[in-house]
């Protein structure tokens, strides 16, 4: 490892709170395949195992933190709270928030197609980061540094996005904007049977709008939901700059007419 990655990892250690035994682990964690299959490096593995075992202990630190917080919840309400903080789009939202996407090793081809901004990978980075962890210190550390970075979303309410109904947001905007209601379809399964993931895409009068992975159904519809929202944003956006240049336009045109 040479010097200008030691000091990315570091840095990423300083924002977790948490310093590796063995820094291998991390830089293993941040290491997509697209990375070992167009490079010579010395790694020989992506990040995929360690995502593997990254979400189980993800899931067993969350039930964890939320049975301490809300020891008379309901299992149902708990598992409802579990699930929202584990989904894809939520763990992408986290990576985020501790700039992982930074760190990051990916081939030319992925970074060329904006893989430091995809949430899929941006999850499953985030996955393995915590499988890093255990490997490297066992459960403690993460579920201290977890109960940190998690704390915010740890209240009775919040109206934090990780709890957004992405699929009920949708079903307005596409509404007020298009006079049509999504429709959802699944398009592609993938993975043994312990391990399916699914393919989704939303369709609004017909024309795809967004696409999204989960690990269920319901969670890929999610995920495709929340990348049309990002999208009917972007639509939204372009549409009032170009109203605001137009309304300018206008003005100036009325300003050199009375001159």
């Amino acid at each position: 490892m040479d010097e200008e990655r030691l000091v990315s990892l570091r840095e990423l250690e300083g924002r977790l709170g948490y310093r590796f035994n063995e820094i291998e682990w991390l830089n293993k964690a941040l290491t997509h395949r697209s990375f070992i299959n167009e490079t010579n490096s010395s790694i020989k593995a992506s990040n995929e195992v360690l995502e593997f075992l990254g979400d189980a202990v993800l899931n067993l630190a969350v039930s964890h933190l939320l049975l301490q917080k809300f020891p008379d919840a309901q299992e149902g309400t708990l598992s409802m709270r579990r699930a929202h903080l584990v989904k894809k789009s939520s763990l992408a939202l986290l990576a985020s928030q501790i700039r992982l996407e930074e760190h990051l090793l990916l081939g030319k081809g992925e970074l060329l197609n904006g893989g430091r901004k995809k949430s899929s990978i941006l999850a499953n980075a985030y996955e393995a980061l915590f499988g890093a962890i255990y490997m490297d210190s066992g459960f403690q550390p993460v579920l201290d540094i977890l109960k940190n970075l998690l704390a915010p979303y740890l209240q009775p309410e919040t109206s934090s996005p990780l709890f957004q109904d992405c699929k009920s947001l949708l079903q307005e905007q596409a509404q007020r904007i298009h006079g049509f209601s999504p429709e959802y379809r699944v398009v592609k399964e993938s993975g043994p049977d312990h391990d399916k993931r699914f393919q989704a895409s939303v369709l609004i009068n017909g024309e795809v709008k967004g696409i999204g992975w989960g690990k269920s159904k319901k969670e890929a519809e999610q995920e495709a939901a929340k990348n049309a929202l990002e999208g009917l944003k972007s639509s939204n956006d372009k549409a009032q700059i170009s109203n605001e240049i137009q309304m300018t336009q206008n003005q100036s045109s009325k300003d050199s007419i009375k001159f």
